[in-house]
């Protein structure tokens, strides 16, 4: 065999492995999306420089989004269904997860009402569910900002007066521990997909 030749179907046959792990890839993605509601975007995503406020007072930027798995979602406490499912179903995936995966992964609550949600509201409501998740509030403008960052709409109210609802996304973020938006998790949750699809996610970083 000529070396031209063999150049060739050495060439070939690294065209035909890459494309056998890009249609593996390809299909693990949907897989994730079909069982567990899970999209996972083909790039990650940088996030704007965003002051908020968590449940403790303190000021929290984006760049404390990094060294852990962020799963972050916009709500309010008022909310009568969407906002405590979630909650409840994520601290129930939480208990399921292998100690070393549920230890990398953080779940933040935005509000959508910052007229009602004050820290003390938010660290008052998360403190029920006693699984540690994290609370943000801040002027409007941020957390607009915030919101089309990650890809969480909600609709902002101009009347705060009495009792009212607030519009917003059912989904969750996926933050890398890089600090890039890495996909969504959608509604509703698919709690059994979920659970051995964070863990594929969390090693395949």
């Amino acid at each position: 065999m000529s070396a031209r030749r063999g150049s060739a179907v050495r060439c070939g046959a690294l065209l035909c492995l890459l494309a056998f792990c890009s249609a593996s890839f390809a299909f693990d993605r949907k897989a994730l999306l079909d069982e567990a509601n899970l999209l996972v975007f083909p790039r990650e995503r940088q996030l704007p420089a965003v002051e908020l406020v968590d449940e403790q007072g303190q000021t929290f930027t984006t760049d404390a989004l990094r060294d852990r798995w962020h799963l972050l979602f916009f709500g309010f406490i008022a909310c009568p269904d969407v906002c405590p499912t979630t909650l409840s179903d994520m601290r129930r995936l939480l208990s399921q997860l292998p100690p070393a995966v549920r230890d990398q992964l953080q779940v933040v609550l935005i509000t959508a009402d910052p007229a009602r949600d004050t820290p003390e509201a938010l660290r008052t409501y998360l403190s029920y569910y006693r699984s540690g998740f994290k609370g943000l509030t801040g002027e409007l403008p941020a957390l607009q900002e915030m919101s089309k960052a990650l890809g969480l709409p909600f609709v902002a109210t101009a009347n705060t007066k009495g009792d009212y609802e607030v519009s917003h996304s059912g989904n969750l973020a996926i933050v890398a521990p890089d600090g890039t938006l890495r996909g969504h998790i959608r509604a509703p949750l698919k709690l059994e997909g979920l659970r051995n699809a964070l863990p594929q996610l969390i090693e395949a970083r």
